[in-house]
């Protein structure tokens, strides 16, 4: 394994750069990437990354397992009733409800009269009454009625009473309702489930806002603590600041993107088993813009965590230090299902609300392909920018003790 060693300083008091385990000198271009090995090794090493990584896994298989078992899941709903009439009904509302759903099955069970209906429904064998009084059909329950069961017990009424009123007319029922079919549609010919589009967006907020919350708050620690023990100024002899940045910036970040490329996955995997497999198209698509936007935007969060980390004198600081990423996670948790129409066009072109917003637009068909390719083209300027003046105020502030150092003192601060 490669290690680093301190060497002696030369003759312009420079200390040279890191050695391999074979005792070579290493070039200085190169350094980042021994720190960058460290800190995935790091990671993967550590037991409480690896556990909470383990349960968000099962936590996703459990959710997918969970919906496939509901959705295979059959409903019945049994009705007492105490005549033909009423057995008939419930035979109309069976055929309706199925054909609404095929998971839901509607029963009669016939009683004798209303104590032995009413007996029924208590101890839990029927699931409500349907009886013929003077004003018309009563549906009674022990508790609140399954808007299910009402609604194929009024089709059914409303379909028989149809008839019988259309015979008595001397016409028919698809006389009478001529006319009365109503179609649904969308000005851009879409047919996407607005449920499922709101549910995806709500997960891509959820996986951002873990890793970019747990991540940064890795670096931001492993900073501080490198810099309240001074071992910092032991390492800064030997590898740049700016190559020490730029290791940690890319390890963590490849850890970030590698698991959240495993939760979608295996998230991607969950939906193909259930009744949403046939969206799974255009939900694979939406998952890569994700991550692509996703790669390029942590770039610039991570960076941001480490100047916390360099800002803060001990780990105590680091509430006040990292405040500002914290809120920029909270605005865009929130706005991932608040914001509609224009506000929700206008984020998804904002660096850092892009990275949920834009691939939302992008399942619910609201974005042709120029606007996710502008969008990403922003994030990567903005991450640029970010990661220049990030470097700056990151080299000003780690070599500093005495307490805690603000962004506006880093900046002022000369090299």
């Amino acid at each position: 394994m490669t290690t680093i060693q301190q060497r002696p300083a030369g003759r312009s008091g420079v200390a040279a750069g890191p050695t391999g385990a074979s005792g070579t000198e290493m070039p200085t271009g190169r350094m980042w990437a021994v720190v960058a090995a460290r800190e995935v090794v790091v990671r993967l090493t550590n037991r409480a990354f690896l556990v909470s990584t383990l349960i968000t896994l099962l936590f996703i298989a459990g959710y997918g397992a969970f919906s496939v078992w509901q959705s295979g899941r059959t409903t019945t709903y049994t009705v007492a009733v105490t005549g033909a009439d009423g057995t008939g009904l419930v035979e109309r509302a069976a055929t309706t409800a199925h054909r609404a759903d095929d998971k839901v099955t509607v029963r009669a069970t016939p009683a004798a009269n209303e104590p032995a209906a009413r007996a029924l429904v208590d101890d839990g064998t029927a699931d409500a009454w349907l009886h013929e009084g003077t004003a018309g059909w009563t549906l009674t329950s022990a508790d609140d009625i399954d808007p299910a069961l009402r609604t194929a017990v009024e089709e059914a009424l409303r379909s028989t009473a149809l008839e019988r009123n259309a015979t008595a007319a001397g016409t028919t029922v698809t006389a009478l309702e001529k006319g009365t079919t109503l179609t649904t549609t969308r000005f851009d010919g879409e047919t996407r489930d607005s449920g499922f589009v709101r549910g995806a967006t709500f997960a891509f907020a959820i996986l951002f806002f873990m890793a970019a919350m747990m991540f940064g708050q890795q670096i931001a620690a492993s900073v501080v603590e490198e810099k309240q023990s001074r071992i910092v100024e032991i390492i800064a002899t030997a590898i740049p600041l700016r190559q020490l940045l730029a290791g940690k910036v890319v390890g963590n970040s490849a850890i970030a993107l590698a698991q959240v490329v495993v939760f979608s996955g295996v998230g991607l995997l969950a939906v193909s088993f259930t009744d949403s497999s046939t969206l799974l198209p255009s939900l694979s698509g939406a998952v890569v813009w994700f991550v692509l936007f996703f790669a390029v935007g942590f770039f610039a969060l991570a960076c941001l965590f480490a100047v916390a980390g360099a800002l803060a004198s001990r780990t105590e600081d680091l509430q006040s230090t990292t405040a500002p990423m914290t809120i920029v996670m909270m605005v865009v948790y929130i706005a991932s299902f608040s914001l509609s129409g224009t506000a929700l066009k206008i984020a998804s072109f904002v660096p850092i609300a892009s990275v949920v917003s834009m691939p939302g637009r992008i399942l619910a068909g609201d974005a042709p392909w120029w606007e996710p390719a502008l969008a990403l083209v922003l994030m990567a300027g903005f991450s640029a920018l970010t990661v220049a003046v990030g470097e700056r105020i990151y080299r000003r502030s780690l070599l500093q003790t005495g307490g805690r150092v603000s962004w506006r003192q880093a900046l002022h601060t000369g090299d």
